[in-house]
């Protein structure tokens, strides 16, 4: 194979990162591009990240889900979703309040789920699974062997979080629901 300039790496991993339709790795790219030395695939995606969050264009290169994937900044949601035919499915409270459970809890098995929800969850466990937004982790080593569920990859890249450390502390939650509170109704 012909080496390539330096210059054509970078036009190359932002070609790669624009086709995928999930978040690629360092490794992913490793894989897809063994030309090119880990740490200079290294240095190229911090430059295009830099090129793309600086120029405050219609698309960002963020971290997310253990890899690198080009995002429509927030703000431009409201166009966004006009482009989009299907609107988004919405979360229940009770989804969403199941999702926390596990986010924050897991790995976690359906009973303490609903031990600290205090109502039966299978339906909308059933339902976090059918979204992909939640995965069986395997079996617990305990009389039954009940599944283990644990957030999965899909939800990562719904909520734009590099990894599950990446998620609000319950005390930072609790100061944006104080500071909500505070806030005049407009």
């Amino acid at each position: 194979m012909k080496a390539m300039k330096q210059p054509h790496f970078k036009a190359i991993v932002e070609g790669l990162l624009f086709a995928s339709p999930s978040p690629l790795s360092l490794e992913k790219l490793r894989k897809l591009l063994p030309e090119i030395p880990r740490d200079v695939l290294s240095t190229l995606l911090h430059e295009l990240t830099e090129e793309y969050n600086t120029r405050s264009g219609g698309i960002h290169l963020v971290k997310v889900a253990g890899g690198y994937q080009f995002r429509t900044p927030t703000h431009l949601a409201e166009w966004v979703a006009r482009l989009k035919h299907a609107p988004a499915p919405k979360l229940s409270k009770a989804a969403l309040e199941t999702l926390a459970v596990i986010a924050y809890r897991q790995p976690i098995i359906r009973s303490e789920v609903e031990y600290l929800r205090g109502v039966d969850s299978g339906g909308t466990i059933r339902t976090l699974l059918d979204l992909r937004l939640i995965r069986v982790a395997g079996r617990k080593e305990i009389p039954g062997r009940p599944l283990i569920y644990a957030t999965s990859r899909n939800f990562l890249e719904l909520f734009g979080l590099e990894s599950i450390d990446a998620l609000p502390s319950p005390e930072e939650l609790g100061a944006l629901d104080a500071s909500q509170a505070e806030a005049p109704a407009s």
